[in-house]
């Protein structure tokens, strides 16, 4: 089955030649040497719901997942695989978590590691699994091993957008990005999918992300740039404050690209970071514009605090506040709801130092309201796109977090989630 894989990638590599001057490749199949594909097997109704990405070559892997101490089966499954040597492919389903499924759950992740490795003529431990949907349902095994035997068949040069299609659940967008730069004379292609529309908070969100690239760099230095550029992305995003079990940021690196070997605090890593980061915000802005119900984006700015820890807090105290969020979807002048929140985040600020600014609008200054104008405050809540700027006087640590209003909308599509 390896050489049938191998004879897909000849004439889609081909193919990619032919059209490369229409269309520049995005997504987890910019990078050399990678294939993708997405198919409806039938978790769910006449939707994709199954997603194959795969490494033509052996590729370093790095990994975020949840922080909730309730981990689906795949999460599991996936910790233990990461430990290994190599990577070669990713098996993601959705219509279904695998999460709250006990040792069934455990076995059924397992399994379909192990459909997917035997197919591909690689081992099961280089094979990496994801899950998403609802949380406590049975995979429909049949179903899914008959899938994995169809999508890998479907493995293209070109599938990125749908394996993308297929990891979605109330999404309304596809999210997939690609850059390309150069390390060492060399051009790297780094490019990625991602799903999340709800259930998102910091310590990851219910979000899956996967990241392909053709750089060659140590796993260490891999590990670490996720893991940093994860604090400034997936991390400061948040859409209604509830932290999913099935979250996971996943990077392949295969090296084809030819570069000297990349590792920590060089040059080249710096480079490498910076465009991870560019791929990852680029993912985590789209996750939050497609927020479930969301009709505003909005950018919160936390400056002058003691600690980045201070800072973080604050922010999030305020984007998660349900208060501030029917503010900014009824565009209502209501500032106090962010002074409210500050003064409740459990961090020691002096409000007689503290200044908010929403918009270009100062609306409070060191303990006392500014005088403005009602309208023009109205005029810039009612903007899709929202900045608020709190400065705490206190230091010099900053924060930054995306978020959305909340509306009628985000209730009506999670009141009927599982019906």
């Amino acid at each position: 089955m390896g050489r049938k894989v191998r004879a897909v990638a000849m004439k889609d590599t081909a193919d990619s030649v032919q059209r490369s001057a229409f269309r520049k490749k995005t997504g987890v199949t910019a990078a050399k040497g990678f294939q993708a594909a997405g198919i409806a097997c039938g978790i769910k109704k006449k939707r994709k719901d199954l997603a194959l990405i795969y490494s033509e070559v052996p590729a370093v892997a790095a990994a975020v997942f949840t922080r909730n101490q309730l981990q689906a089966a795949p999460v599991l499954v996936t910790k233990e695989h990461i430990r290994s040597d190599a990577a070669r492919a990713i098996i993601a389903n959705s219509g279904n978590a695998n999460c709250a499924t006990g040792k069934k759950g455990f076995a059924d992740a397992r399994q379909m590691a192990s459909e997917c490795a035997g197919l591909l003529g690689i081992q099961p431990r280089e094979v990496l699994v994801a899950s998403t949907g609802v949380i406590g349902r049975p995979l429909p095994m049949k179903t899914v091993t008959q899938g994995i035997e169809a999508i890998v068949r479907n493995l293209s040069s070109q599938g990125s957008r749908s394996a993308a299609e297929a990891i979605l659940t109330t999404d309304h967008i596809v999210k997939e990005t690609a850059i390309q730069f150069s390390v060492g004379g060399q051009e790297i292609s780094l490019g990625g999918i991602a799903k999340g529309a709800g259930m998102i908070a910091p310590e990851m969100a219910t979000m899956l992300c996967f990241i392909t690239t053709d750089a060659k760099i140590a796993r260490p230095a891999l590990q670490r740039a996720l893991s940093q550029v994860t604090e400034t992305t997936f991390n400061a995003i948040t859409i209604d404050g509830e932290m999913s079990t099935n979250d996971m940021v996943l990077v392949m690196a295969n090296g084809k690209a030819g570069n000297p070997a990349i590792q920590s605090g060089s040059a080249a890593y710096q480079k490498f970071a910076a465009g991870l980061g560019q791929v990852m915000e680029e993912l985590a802005k789209m996750m939050v514009r497609d927020g479930e119900g969301a009709t505003k984006f909005v950018e919160i700015n936390v400056t002058s605090a003691k600690n980045r820890g201070d800072a973080k807090e604050v922010a999030h105290r305020i984007a998660n506040s349900l208060l501030v969020k029917t503010m900014l979807h009824g565009a209502d002048p209501n500032w106090g709801r962010i002074a409210a929140c500050i003064g409740s985040s459990g961090v020691g600020v002096r409000m007689n130092r503290v200044e908010i600014t929403i918009g270009t609008i100062l609306v409070f200054l060191k303990g006392e309201p500014v005088e403005h104008s009602r309208e023009e405050l109205k005029q810039i809540l009612r903007n899709p796109e929202i900045q608020i700027g709190v400065d705490l006087g206190e230091g010099r640590s900053i924060a930054r977090v995306w978020t959305t209003d909340l509306s009628a909308e985000y209730v009506k599509i999670n009141a009927g989630y599982t019906t």
